[in-house]
């Protein structure tokens, strides 16, 4: 049956009969705006996950918390969730081609794009998710919007905790964090973490319930230095040791695999980030960012799902893709105060130059194939950029920035596939705000992000089809932000329009007379994304919040259709058809999605939090019509808390919901039905049912 989202609501609705005391909630900055704007007053739709809302729903990753954000979804096809997808656009998997993203991720200033495995939630003081083209601050790494993860930093005063959880499918994670002043002018934060879990498959043929295992530590260190009071340095280490499995496909789409060689999905990082900002004088400030991390990772995985005791129907392969990583970026920018204002003290202003350095290679090992795939791919970019602000009067702003980057991709690999793109890109910003009232802000924006063009590595792949090209986004959106009840209710409202100009498609299908996949990206004539996101936090009253997020969204095609090859009963080759996708939607789209919390204070020591998450069905991929299910999960939290100590017991999908969050079709995966027209749908399956028992200790 199909659950619809309103039903969520609706269950609530008594609640807002009743009267708000005077309890105001608490402001959120967005770290990733060049002013560190407030997220009720930034003029763009985004939304704050705090740190409290992470613990509440004993989030360890990214992916956990990602439903409190409308529009926004996850394609896993791996141990986590590594891949994006805001309002319908994002990219849903890698393989052997290198991927530019749609969604950046950015983890403590660092580049952390198509690395999701490293998004891990210990100590983190919020996430930060931009929805719409961040053309003039990121550029190409963020055509359909950021994400960005703030870790706690560091403070004067000594404090820090220790914290403990214990759980079903042998999980457990234990975890410290230190943090205070070394010298008068020097601060530091330690934290360090460790989550493990048997994950939630048996796989049947080796008699194993650790085959999809989770094995995640994290250590961080943050420093703060002020060498006097107009300037401070920033650094962050980061070291992230990822070695999870990856068994998660069957033929049955159950929790029980058959497959004798088990995959991995593992990550080692070492990164850091340094900042270094500096009041120049009382007109101009100064920021400086840089940024390095060096990466290696293995995503593989029994390309047959089975045994040699279960047939095979393609013969046994196992699929083995192994990448390192190098990234590199500075950041250097000039920012006006308030008597650095141009035009009549009437324009605040920010101007800057950004470079980038992306290293990626690749080794494959595919046991049907003897010769090992070696592939390298080198993307260099230089941005200029700036953002002005100039008020029109003192209820009206008009906010308008712009970006020119220079973006140059060089690939190679030892199949003979070599190319190089080199192309200027524009993007920007032009915002309109005004205050409707005191409490009210309204806004109206457009928007133009884009997406670097590439080469397609298969060797089989057309001629005409060897590269694609950019993506453009044009967005329009218009929003409304509102403080009411004495600023104990707070109201984000926003409706958009996305035009995808020569947008990039994945098309991906299975080619039944070699047993094997084509991959490679193309460019639809157009698409076409519009929405509506809605987003609340209420404090009722002293004892009872309620927080809502709804979004909206239609994301079709205008005009995308593919050659497709026609087989007979033996598998030959007998033509070919022309497979038409205008009018349907996009992959990983969903219509509809709502995310609900309901929290109440017993007494000061004792709260229940309840959650509800809603999401409709949505295709899988672009290039077959198979859909994963829709679904409603519940989760809850019940807190104790006395002084310092804090006892929890949490549960997420408490009513075990099977969900879908990565899926194939358009071919048959089983030996014993070996008819060519009867394809089947494969899923993988998301979080059954897990109950934690938690402790932490703050001192």
């Amino acid at each position: 049956m199909k659950h619809h989202p309103l039903a969520l609501l609706v269950a609530l609705a008594p609640l807002t009969a009743v009267a708000a005391d005077d309890v105001a909630l608490d402001t959120q900055t967005v770290q990733a705006d060049f002013r560190n704007t407030d997220v009720q007053q930034i003029p763009e739709a985004v939304t704050v996950v705090g740190h409290e809302q992470i613990a509440a729903r004993s989030a360890e990753h990214l992916e956990q918390v990602l439903s409190f954000a409308p529009n926004v979804n996850f394609a896993s096809g791996a141990s986590r969730g590594r891949y994006y997808q805001i309002r319908g656009i994002g990219e849903r998997s890698q393989f052997v081609d290198p991927v530019n993203p749609s969604v950046g991720l950015l983890i403590d200033g660092i580049d952390m794009t198509g690395l999701g495995a490293a998004a891990t939630l210990f100590d983190v003081q919020q996430v930060e998710i931009l929805r719409g083209p961040q053309g003039t601050r990121f550029g190409a790494n963020a055509l359909a919007g950021m994400i960005n993860i703030t870790s706690s930093d560091p403070t004067k005063n000594t404090e820090g905790y220790v914290s403990a959880k214990a759980g079903n499918y042998s999980s457990y994670g234990v975890g410290a964090a230190l943090s205070g002043a070394v010298t008068d002018d020097v601060q530091a934060r330690i934290a360090v973490h460790g989550f493990e879990s048997d994950g939630f498959i048996h796989n049947d043929y080796l008699d194993r319930d650790d085959t999809n295992n989770q094995d995640e530590k994290i250590a961080r260190a943050k420093f703060a230095y002020q060498p006097d009071a107009q300037s401070e340095v920033k650094l962050t280490l980061l070291y992230a040791d990822i070695d999870n499995g990856y068994d998660a496909f069957t033929l049955d789409n159950s929790r029980t695999t058959l497959s004798d060689q088990p995959g991995r999905d593992s990550q080692d990082t070492s990164a850091f980030a340094l900042s270094y900002n500096r009041d120049l004088n009382t007109a101009v400030s100064m920021v400086f960012e840089t940024s390095g991390s060096w990466s290696s990772a293995e995503y593989s995985y029994d390309e047959d799902w089975v045994s040699d005791a279960y047939p095979p129907k393609w013969g046994s392969a196992f699929d083995q893709y192994l990448r390192t990583f190098e990234r590199n970026s500075a950041d250097l920018r000039f920012l006006s105060a308030p008597q650095g204002r141009i035009f009549s003290d009437s324009t605040d202003w920010t101007v800057g130059i950004y470079y980038m350095n992306r290293e990626e290679d690749l080794k494959r090992n595919y046991s049907s194939d003897p010769a090992q795939y070696r592939s390298e791919l080198s993307a260099n970019s230089v941005s200029v950029y700036t953002e002005l602000s100039t008020a029109l009067s003192p209820e009206l702003t008009l906010i308008y920035g712009v970006r020119a980057e220079q973006w140059q991709n060089d690939f190679s690999a030892n199949d003979g596939v070599d190319g190089t793109t080199d192309e200027t890109l524009f993007g920007g910003k032009v915002t309109l705000e005004t205050l409707l009232g005191h409490n009210h802000l309204g806004y109206v924006s457009l928007a133009r992000g884009y997406k670097p063009g590439g080469i397609n590595s298969d060797p089989d792949v057309a001629d005409e089809n060897r590269s694609f090209d950019t993506e453009f986004n044009n967005t329009a959106e218009l929003g409304v932000k509102s403080s009411l009840d004495n600023d104990t209710l707070h109201t984000r409202v926003a409706v958009f329009y996305i035009q995808r100009k020569n947008q990039q498609v994945k098309s991906s299908y299975f080619e039944q007379s070699s047993a094997s996949f084509m991959d490679y990206l193309a460019n639809a004539a157009e698409g076409e994304n519009y929405g509506l996101e809605v987003e609340s936090q209420w404090q009722v009253f002293d004892a009872l919040r309620w927080d809502i997020s709804l979004g909206y969204l239609n994301a079709e095609f205008s005009d995308y259709s593919y050659e497709q090859n026609v087989y007979d009963v033996d598998w030959n080759i007998v033509g070919s058809t022309t497979v038409d996708k205008s009018g349907r939607s996009q992959a990983h789209a969903p219509e509809y999605s709502v995310a609900t919390a309901v929290t109440y204070a017993f007494t000061e020591r004792l709260s229940l939090r309840v959650e509800s998450e809603a999401k409709d069905e949505f295709y899988f991929s672009d290039s077959h019509d198979e859909k994963a299910r829709a679904a409603v999960l519940w989760h809850a939290r019940l807190g104790y808390q006395h002084g310092p100590l804090d006892i929890a017991l949490s549960g997420r999908n408490l009513t075990n919901r099977e969900t879908d969050v990565r899926g194939f079709g358009g071919f048959n995966n089983d030996a014993y039905d070996p008819a060519p027209d009867d394809v089947g749908r494969y899923a993988q399956l998301g979080e059954p049912r897990l109950v934690m028992a938690e402790v932490k200790y703050a001192f």
